[in-house]
């Protein structure tokens, strides 16, 4: 009788120490770069640029025939693992200029107080939110006059 009683207590502390490192604040920032590195390796032997890959299509563009400000980031990212700067350009250059360095400060921001114990929540308030969807806005129109 005194197995499965042993048996349910290290099941229990188990589980406990499960939850303690899910709930550290490096936990997020550490699994998101491990399922972006996952992505890249798939990205990185499929090529967006020939149909027929399970590869999904941006429903923007499916529903409405034009580009939204993110469609070719796919496109983007398969061309800068393999070293074409030249064609990342021209996938998504905003994507490329503005939106990679942007998420690269706010990602690096986020892993670096979770490596400290802190937890960090970006706010950009009123004026960052329409700043960035004021760019947004002018790129998709932009994109699909030109």
């Amino acid at each position: 009788m005194a197995r499965p009683r042993q048996a349910e207590g290290v099941r229990r502390r188990g589980a406990a120490r499960v939850r303690r490192l899910l709930r550290r604040p490096a936990t997020a920032p550490l699994a998101l770069a491990a399922a972006g590195a996952a992505g890249a390796a798939y990205l990185y032997g499929t090529n967006p640029h020939e149909p027929g890959h399970w590869l999904p299509r941006c429903p923007f563009n499916w529903a409405t025939g034009l580009d939204c400000p993110a469609c070719g980031a796919t496109r983007m990212a398969y061309d800068l693992l393999h070293g074409d700067l030249g064609s990342a350009f021209h996938s998504n250059a905003l994507m490329l200029l503005l939106g990679l360095p942007f998420a690269a400060v706010l990602y690096g921001r986020w892993l670096y107080e979770g490596l400290r114990g802190r937890r960090w929540r970006p706010s950009f308030g009123r004026l960052g939110t329409a700043a960035v969807l004021g760019v947004a806005v002018v790129w998709a129109v932009v994109r699909n006059v030109a």
